[in-house]
């Protein structure tokens, strides 16, 4: 169902050094790009990232309440994923680990919460069966 998220940039070569090295760890590199606008992901329908100047040309600013969720393939990836978004300019939100309780399936809902350098929150999560 969801095709792509984009996120507003003041500055898209800072934007672009964070979200390179995060899709850089999800196995995935930039999939179009413009003067204004660079979207990370797979051409195959998959969701992707963008980061984008708004095209109003006023300053982007972040959305309260908005956030993007990057799946991960494991805990070790969320952890890295989150020490990757600090190297790169972006600022804890939430430490990796797990939250909440298990559902009725036994599953475990594990996750990072970050802000890139425009402030832009995301996170990565995984589900994983509780031990």
């Amino acid at each position: 169902m969801l095709g792509y998220v984009t996120v507003g940039t003041n500055d898209l070569e800072r934007a672009a050094k964070f979200y390179d090295a995060l899709a850089k760890e999800m196995g995935v590199g930039r999939m179009m790009e413009f003067d204004s606008f660079i979207a990370w992901g797979e051409m195959d329908g998959a969701a992707g990232i963008a980061a984008t100047k708004p095209f109003d040309g006023k300053a982007a600013s972040v959305g309260n309440g908005m956030m993007v969720a990057l799946q991960a393939k494991d805990t070790a990836q969320v952890h890295r994923l989150h020490e990757i978004a600090l190297a790169h300019g972006g600022t804890d939100e939430g430490e990796p680990g797990p939250r909440g309780e298990a559902d009725p399936q036994g599953n475990v809902f594990y996750a990072a919460y970050f802000r890139d350098p425009d402030g832009n929150k995301l996170n990565a999560f995984v589900m994983e069966r509780a031990s």
